[in-house]
């Protein structure tokens, strides 16, 4: 496989006005997707876009729009909507691919582009370089007659609503929950509110005021100290906070405890468990706490790690035939419902664990011990292999020893800066320190011998 020049692992993404986030080379991206996703036979097909609330988004998709319709393709604009919002959409109104302008958890003056196939699941690598290759073309307009012509769907957000609303249970409802939700300033702001109040529950939504900057500024599921606090002065049960983008979601108890993707995971498995609706196993990623592969092995649930990235969580659940999977960062799957992350219903799935078992959250999620992490940073001058040196892993096995089966060892180097990443796991914080910085120490030197 070709080495991509645009896509990362989850599409293309950058500071608005540098390269490849500029007005030139998205047009140019626009068009590609057209040609390589959208014309099939006489048919051209339809495109869908949606976005979030950064101000960059107007520019970004009147560039797609442009692109595409060059392409021959048409376009049907969602507006302001979460990206699972997107993938279903784009599988519903039967479109050949689905379009998300956002930068997800990022600030407002970053964005980026990613794609849904008309199944409303992430574009295989080959697409995605079949685009790439596609880029390198000279732009060709099609004839007058043959371009694409844009629509918008007024009622988008509208089905998107239903279809949440439609994973609670039906027997089930929200009534006499008093819930905060943080929208983060993003796409799910006039969405998420609804969702929950139509259930039944009293809303406070919050962070719902978006003016093309503040998305994620100290709000949403990147800053939850906003809505824990929020919950504690509102006195309520319960707090559900968003990103950007709304595919992921960490949510507050009672008592104004943050509550994670791993606590989340254990939660829904729990209660898929007691109901008889668990199937197969669970998909943790790397990072991943420890507590949870052991609450797994305590439910006898298979438990497997994934790398770091949703659509390698998607991947593992494939090919395992799992529903369930997510991340820490509360990037949570349950593809029994949809085919990527998605935070509300996510959410939905945690409240009607609560509901069904008439218990408060902090109750549900207390049978998880939650295992200390402690992470050191260790800058290099050049990539080395870690699994080559024996230094490194002498260390390892050494800090292994030492944690006598109660802990884990993690070493990642970052994909977008100079930096392995050292993370020991363990039921001691004190000793999960010391252990960090003792390796940490180790692979530093084992750096500058490769250097």
């Amino acid at each position: 496989m070709k080495k991509r020049k645009y896509f990362g692992t989850d599409g293309i993404r950058g500071r608005v006005g540098e390269e490849p986030i500029t007005p030139e080379l998205v047009l140019k991206l626009g068009w590609a997707a057209g040609r390589v996703l959208g014309r099939k036979g006489n048919d051209p097909g339809k495109i869908v876009i949606g976005k979030d609330t950064r101000v960059s988004g107007y520019l970004l998709e009147s560039a797609l729009e442009s692109g595409l319709s060059a392409a021959g393709i048409d376009i049907r604009l969602l507006g302001p909507m979460p990206t699972p919002g997107i993938a279903y959409l784009t599988r519903t109104s039967r479109a050949r691919a689905g379009i998300v302008i956002s930068a997800s958890h990022n600030p407002y003056d970053d964005n980026g582009i990613k794609f849904f196939s008309s199944e409303g699941t992430k574009l295989p690598d080959d697409v995605e370089l079949a685009i790439e290759e596609a880029m390198q073309e000279p732009l060709k307009t099609v004839s007058s007659a043959k371009l694409g012509k844009a629509k918008r769907y007024d009622d988008a957000g509208g089905r998107y609503i239903e279809f949440c609303k439609s994973t609670f249970p039906h027997r089930l409802s929200l009534d006499g929950l008093k819930i905060v939700v943080d929208c983060a300033n993003g796409a799910a702001y006039n969405v998420a509110p609804h969702v929950f109040s139509e259930l039944g529950a009293e809303v406070i939504a919050i962070a719902t005021e978006p003016d093309g900057f503040n998305i994620n500024r100290d709000c949403g599921s990147t800053h939850p100290e906003t809505l824990a606090r929020a919950v504690l002065e509102a006195k309520a049960d319960v707090g559900v906070a968003l990103d950007g983008d709304g595919d992921r979601v960490v949510m507050v108890d009672a008592t104004g405890a943050v509550v994670d993707g791993d606590q989340l995971l254990y939660v829904i498995a729990l209660d898929r468990l007691r109901n008889g609706q668990f199937r197969g196993g669970l998909v943790g990623t790397l990072m991943s706490n420890f507590g949870l592969e052991l609450a797994c092995r305590q439910l006898g649930i298979p438990f497997v790690r994934a790398a770091v990235g949703d659509r390698y969580v998607m991947g593992a659940l494939v090919e395992n035939g799992w529903d369930l999977g997510g991340e820490t960062s509360g990037h949570i799957i349950c593809l029994d419902m949809l085919t990527t992350g998605d935070g509300i219903i996510a959410a939905l799935q945690v409240l009607s664990a609560a509901v069904r078992a008439g218990k408060p959250l902090a109750e549900l999620r207390s049978g998880m011990d939650v295992y200390p992490q402690h992470m050191v940073n260790v800058r290099t001058t050049r990539r080395f292999d870690l699994n080559a040196s024996t230094l490194v892993q002498g260390a390892v096995k050494e800090v292994e020893r030492e944690l006598a089966g109660r802990g884990r060892v993690v070493l990642r180097a970052s994909g977008t800066e100079p930096v392995i990443r050292v993370m020991v796991e363990g039921a001691d914080m004190r000793l999960v320190e010391r252990l960090s910085h003792q390796l940490a120490d180790t692979v530093r030197r084992a750096a500058e011998q490769a250097a």
